[in-house]
């Protein structure tokens, strides 16, 4: 089927006028014999958004290739079959399903609802937009059999996608392989096999009450109750335009932590981001606004989280730094926390208490484990996978995702880590210290652990797979002044490890680099970590990997 055909055979299933009107002007300017028309129409069908661990991530608009009513449909109804092929004879599978405040996400979770009841499972659509760790742990405490939460997270305000989770022995994770194939079967045969117009639809699927919320509420705020220290604590908080702040105002007052100052222009929903190019607080600027709040303030601490919630930034003073502020990085933030989950595994004598974090994470909670005498597991990136680690009483990724709370929820999730980390500074503010010098205890404990990442956003992908290549071929003896000691190519898998398209290279004196293509985006990526006795010497080490790892890569392209 040529493209201009293909584009007439989805106009003619599309029930949403906005993607129709703009699949109808494409096709009548292709027709017309424009140029860039007919390169746009074959963008959008150039094969279909791929599902897989992730669920569906992607543009907005009309096409196979981007975020729609129609992909939507299909995949709700993809999802239901591969439930019923899979459910027990007692009853039918019941889906939680949520979602944030971005441009359709309300549609598409309707949509959902709408067609999983019709096709005989019991759907239960959350009350109104809320944070996607809430829909991770309602799977869990409505005893779902799966969870889908319409959400892009971070990404660009015209992208949507569509996470999956699945309950019962999967305790409410993302998927992992088989199940992504099996919905991605199923997926494929209705794309195939029917039109969307003719999916069966009920409007008579549930909706959750407020329990459910303040059932997250209460388990949230019992992470971290605020202790002595708390009282006074000055701080900053922003949405970042997302979700996080009702639910969040909610869990800080159950906790008894005093209030914070809020960022007013991004405290609110808008799946416009209109403040921020890219509503990511791993971004340069995405914090601006919170570093100016602070500021006027006079604030201790930021704390920020991403659009629907799951992650967390933290910003503390740094006379140092460009405007008196500084943001941690993830792998900062993950050390306190699993220095703080740690003590209180040893404290409480849990058996089997393992620490998790992905292969690209810093070694040093490694390093945390082996002092307290707990487990440690490495998995491969994303929480589908480090949730999963036996025993985990915390785990947490470099992109400022962080699992505290593994009893509840089995995901990342923005507001808990929140609490966490407020009850860790409120406790050093008791003690006359800060955030700061937790860190600065933490390199006297442990050792200077210090991390970069190296990104390279690529037009054509193929460059992507040239470099990976490149590497496997003719991998470096040496990067810098630090010698290749052992690589470790997991496209087999290894130890632990399932399959992945990552090399790890073990460096002289504990460093360490990995290199992997990105999941969601074009970008390759390369993680950066060293080790040593100073904050200062780690730095100067780091600053001559990143050099040395920069000039291979740029060498490969």
């Amino acid at each position: 089927m040529n493209t201009a055909a293909a584009a007439r055979a989805w106009l003619a299933q599309d029930p949403d006028p906005v993607t129709r009107a703009e699949l109808e002007d494409l096709l009548a300017r292709a027709d017309a014999g424009d140029a860039d028309a007919a390169a746009d129409l074959d963008d959008r069908f150039d094969g279909r958004l791929a599902f897989g661990t992730a669920g569906l991530r992607g543009r907005l608009g009309a096409g196979s290739m981007r975020m729609n009513r129609v992909l939507v449909a299909q995949a709700a109804a993809g999802l239901g079959a591969y439930l019923l092929e899979n459910a027990g004879p007692d009853a039918a599978p019941t889906v939680v399903i949520g979602y944030d405040g971005r441009r359709n996400s309300q549609v598409f979770a309707t949509d959902s609802a709408e067609i999983l009841t019709g096709a005989g499972l019991r759907a239960i659509l959350l009350p109104r937009l809320l944070p996607t760790p809430v829909l991770a742990f309602a799977v869990r405490h409505l005893g779902a059999d799966a969870g889908v939460m319409v959400t892009a997270s971070h990404n660009p305000p015209d992208d949507n996608g569509y996470k999956v989770y699945l309950g019962g022995a999967d305790h409410g994770s993302q998927i992992v392989p088989p199940a992504d194939a099996g919905i991605a079967a199923h997926i494929q045969v209705v794309a195939d096999t029917q039109q969307v117009t003719a999916l069966p639809r009920s409007a008579d699927y549930e909706t959750a009450g407020e329990e459910v919320v303040d059932a997250y509420v209460d388990a949230t705020a019992a992470v971290g109750p605020a202790p002595a220290g708390a009282a006074g604590l000055r701080w900053a908080y922003t949405a970042m335009h997302g979700v996080g702040w009702e639910t969040t105002a909610r869990v800080l007052a159950a906790a008894g932590y005093p209030a914070p100052v809020t960022v007013t222009a991004q405290i609110e929903p808008d799946g416009a981001f209109p403040t921020v190019a890219f509503p990511n607080p791993e971004e340069p600027g995405a914090m601006d606004l919170a570093f100016d709040t602070a500021r006027e303030a006079g604030a201790e601490l930021v704390i920020a989280n991403d659009p629907d919630a799951d992650r967390l930034a933290v910003g503390v003073p740094d006379a140092a730094a460009d405007g008196g502020w500084r943001r941690l990085t993830g792998n900062q933030v993950g050390l306190l926390l699993g220095w703080r989950a740690a003590r209180a595994a040893a404290r409480d004598g849990v058996s089997g208490a393992t620490l998790a974090c992905s292969l690209v994470s810093s070694p040093g909670l490694g390093a945390v484990a082996a002092h307290y005498g707990l487990g440690f597991r490495e998995t491969l990136t994303g929480f589908k996978w480090i949730s999963r680690a036996p025993g985990i009483v915390y785990g947490f990724e470099e992109a400022l995702g962080y699992l505290v709370n593994p009893g509840t929820v089995r995901d990342k999730d923005g507001i808990s880590a929140a609490i966490a980390v407020l009850e860790i500074a409120a406790e050093a503010r008791g003690r006359g210290r800060t955030l700061v010098d937790v860190l600065d205890e933490f390199d006297a404990t442990f050792g200077a652990y210090a991390s970069d990442q190296i990104s390279i956003r690529v037009d054509d992908v193929s460059i992507i797979a040239r470099i990976m290549a490149g590497l496997r071929a003719q991998p470096p003896a040496s990067l810098g002044e630090l010698a290749v000691e052992a690589i470790d190519d997991l496209a087999q898998g290894g130890g632990d490890l399932p399959p992945g398209d990552v090399l790890r290279m073990r460096l002289a004196g504990g460093a360490r680099l990995v290199v992997r293509p990105s999941g969601t985006e074009p970008k390759l990526k390369a993680y950066l970590d060293v080790r040593a006795e100073t904050a200062a010497d780690a730095a100067s080490r780091l600053a001559s990997l990143r050099a040395a790892v920069t000039s291979l890569l740029d060498g490969l392209q």
